[in-house]
């Protein structure tokens, strides 16, 4: 398992190039860049500084959905206010919170662009945000700025003792990834839409079901029980035609339910 570090939408090369460097200074490897304005690029070549493989090994995508569909805790970072309940980790919990999560499933955390930061469509891929302390009057750090921030207290907390969970049930242990709990959100929209829940605001009283099953939905398994009491609503609503078939161990091969929601 590890951590990977997410730059969305990026418009100046050079950050990413200065995150390579302090990336590699405090041992991480894995950097995913979502839509980039430019890269490759000689100024992140030149900002890295002699980190060339880590932006050789680069992965570029086109969504945050793509860069986040396998990992099992998410946090992204924002400076700005949100009218939304989020969970919020300063610097130093969100540190501890991934080296926990890093030892039983694959773990990012999401830098927005320059100019605007994460969108709420974004933080809808997020188990929690991150906000760094930092002076009020002047809150926006540089992206590259707080990714060194995160990555020098990641491998601060690192050096900590963690919680030996070998002992337990690997089944029972498997943490829901953000791209099953999207399939699962994007099921639940689709029940939802032929019932008169719906009839409100859509996009903010849907956001506010995924913050709250967020909380609570943590497991594969949970997230499979929830898929099952969906598609029995869908045969007695008459929503699907065809006949219920058994549910299977993971959601990512349930055949009827490949959709996947690409905003929010």
């Amino acid at each position: 398992m590890s951590v990977r570090i997410v730059m969305v939408e990026t418009t100046h090369a050079g950050n990413i190039g200065a995150t390579a460097r302090v990336m590699a200074n405090m041992g991480l490897t894995h950097l995913c860049l979502v839509n980039p304005r430019s890269f490759p690029d000689p100024e992140a070549t030149a900002r890295a500084a002699g980190a060339d493989d880590i932006l050789e090994r680069a992965e570029v995508l086109g969504s945050l959905e793509e860069a986040v569909g396998d990992c099992g805790c998410v946090i992204g970072a924002t400076a700005r206010r949100r009218s939304l309940a989020w969970p919020l980790l300063d610097s130093e919990q969100a540190a501890a919170r991934l080296v926990r999560e890093q030892s039983s499933t694959d773990c990012a955390l999401v830098f927005g662009p320059e100019a605007c930061g994460l969108s709420n469509a974004h933080l809808d891929l997020c188990h929690a945000r991150l906000r760094i302390d930092v002076n009020e009057a002047f809150p926006s750090l540089n992206v590259a700025t707080a990714v060194a921030v995160m990555a020098y207290e990641f491998r601060k907390q690192s050096g900590l003792a963690a919680p030996d969970l070998s002992h337990q049930n690997t089944q029972e242990m498997s943490l829901m990834t953000m791209g099953e709990f999207d399939q699962l959100m994007t099921h639940l929209e689709r029940v939802l839409s032929h019932t008169a829940f719906l009839t409100g605001p859509r996009t903010k009283l849907i956001r506010k079901l995924r913050r709250l099953f967020l909380q609570g939905v943590k497991s594969t398994q949970e997230v499979n029980i929830l898929r099952g009491v969906l598609t029995s609503l869908e045969y007695a609503l008459g929503i699907s035609q065809k006949q219920p078939q058994k549910q299977p161990q993971k959601p990512t091969q349930e055949r009827p339910h490949k959709n996947k929601r690409t905003s929010t």
